[in-house]
This record gives structure tokens, sequence and C-alpha cells, in this order.
């Protein structure tokens, strides 16, 4: 018996000691990964597969969950609400994206060449990215609102323009929270812009400056197709945070959420409303199934124009 136990850990040593070194490299880089790996697949995968299985459940948590097919997406399908708030989702990307990747690229092109008070400038840019959503989300509601506490409406007073509805209008609720997410995130693209501009080689723009190239010259075939890594990265980024906005507009219209007539209801505050204010939990996954799919078809769609561009 005794044999029989010296001999399992001399076998494994010997074992060990036959592996190469990048084999043992390999062996300890998974052991040191599988504890996150397990974590991140219990806290990701796991939730979405059982979001996907729900999907096709009648579910309102008081009882067992009970397969019903497509009957929710057949549901979906005919939702008028739910195709509103597919719009407005939708909107909220298609015209939130490229404006705050331009006004964010136009600041941080100009910002990169200030040298007087450049930290200072550049952290009053961020401060609104550090900022809890709530708190600015309740400034910028302030801001809306009507004579004589609203301070927009307040300097438009001054001129002599008429007050304006803002968030209490089916058309100008949405551009309204849009202004307000758009500046949200301005911070951390004009940021992250500035790390592409600072990581172009300055021999790049000598060269084209003894060229005779001008400034338009250079920004067209130099700056911009340099910055593509950047680009690529805070088009997706901020592609995500558009169709996932959320924290603005719940805040914003928080005594009717969504807006009048749910003008400004995204697809995650239908989501949330569906789940927990009627508790159809099922309905409430079949939405995030369409949100996730969404999601991923936007970003795929996103890095293969780009890269071929």
């Amino acid at each position: 018996m005794s044999f029989g136990n010296e001999a399992g850990p001399a076998g494994a040593v010997g074992i060990w000691d036959r592996i190469t070194i990048g084999q043992k490299r390999v062996i300890w880089a998974w052991a040191f990964l599988a504890v996150p790996i397990v974590f991140y697949v219990g806290i990701r995968f796991y939730p979405t597969f059982q979001a996907f299985w729900l999907s096709f459940t009648n579910w309102d948590l008081l009882r067992p969950a009970r397969f019903i097919g497509l009957a929710n997406y057949q549901r979906m399908w005919g939702d008028p609400q739910f195709w509103q708030v597919f719009r407005n989702t939708f909107a909220y990307l298609i015209i939130g994206t490229p404006i705050s990747l331009v006004v964010s690229f136009v600041i941080a092109y100009y910002l990169d060449r200030v040298r007087f008070m450049h930290g200072f400038i550049r952290a009053l840019y961020f401060l609104p990215f550090l900022t809890t959503a709530a708190a600015m989300a309740w400034v910028w509601r302030w801001f809306y609102q009507p004579v004589p506490i609203g301070i927009i409406n307040s300097f438009l007073a001054n001129f002599g323009l008429p007050s304006q509805p803002f968030l209490r209008s089916t058309e100008q609720a949405l551009p309204a929270i849009m202004v307000t997410a758009i500046w949200a995130g301005l911070g951390f693209q004009i940021i992250i812009f500035m790390a592409g501009l600072r990581a172009i080689p300055q021999t790049f723009y000598e060269a084209a400056r003894i060229d005779g190239l001008g400034e338009w010259a250079i920004l067209r075939k130099i700056t911009l197709p340099l910055l593509k890594p950047t680009t690529v990265f805070l088009v997706v980024f901020s592609s995500i945070g558009f169709l996932r906005i959320f924290d603005q507009v719940y805040n914003m219209t928080t005594n009717d959420p969504g807006g009048p007539l749910n003008s400004t209801k995204p697809l995650v505050l239908l989501i949330y409303q569906t789940a927990f204010s009627s508790y159809d939990m099922g309905y409430a996954a079949a939405q995030t199934v369409v949100l996730f799919t969404i999601l991923l078809v936007v970003s795929l769609l996103q890095l293969w124009v780009l890269r071929n561009r």
C-alpha cells in the first residue's frame, strides 16, 4: 500500500517534468482563467439562455412557467406599442450616434491643439460622464421646465421668444432627451478620440506639410484613416449605449415614464415596465431577446461595414 501511495505523486511529477515550458504556461493560464470564466458563464451566459427559454413561456412569478411556443412573439408582432417603441429606439440610434461622434471628434480635434489649461478643460468635458445619470437627468429636467423655473425657457423669454413645451410635447420630448444623452456621453468619446489623435506619429504630419498638403487634406488623408480603429470602437460603443438608453428617459419623464403618448419610450424601458409593472415575465423575456438580437446585428453590421472601408 505504501508503494502505491508513493508511486502516484512520483508519476504525477514525472508527467509534469515531461511537459514543455510552453505547455506549462498554457496550463497555468487556463488554471487562473478557470474561476473568472466560470463566474462569467454563471452571470452572463446562463441568464441569457434562461431568457431565451422564458420567451417561449407564460410566467408571472406566481405560477410555474408554462410553455406557449411562439405566442409571445406573435403578440409582439401585433402590438402597436412595441412598434412605436421600436421606432423610438432606432431614432435614438440613427440620430444620436452620428451627432455625438461628429461633435466629440470636432471638440477633440481642436482641444488637442489647446495648450493653455488643457488638462482643466479636458476634465470639464469628462465631468458629465462621471456624474450619475439620475442626477444629471433631473438637472436637465429642471432646464426644460416652463418659466420662471426652466433656464432654457427663461433665456428664450429674454429675447421675446415663446416658451417651448419640451418634455411635455410629443414632438420635442424625444429630441430633448437625446440632447441630454449626447451630452452625457460626450466626455468619454472626446477622451478616446484625443487618445487616438495622440497615438498618430507626428512624422506623418511633418512629411505631409513638407509635401505642401493643407490642413483639410491632412485631416482627410492622414488623421481620419489612422483614426479608424478608434472610430470603430466608438461607433459600436455609442450605438450600444443609445440602443440601451434608459436612465435619461426614466428620470426625465418620471411622472409619465416614456413621455407623452410613449413618444420617448425606448425598448429597455418597455421591458422594465412589462416585467416589473405588469409582471409578464415571458413577454418581457421575448422583448429582451429582440433587443439582444438588435444589438448583435447592429454591432456586427457596423464592424463589417467599417472593416471593408
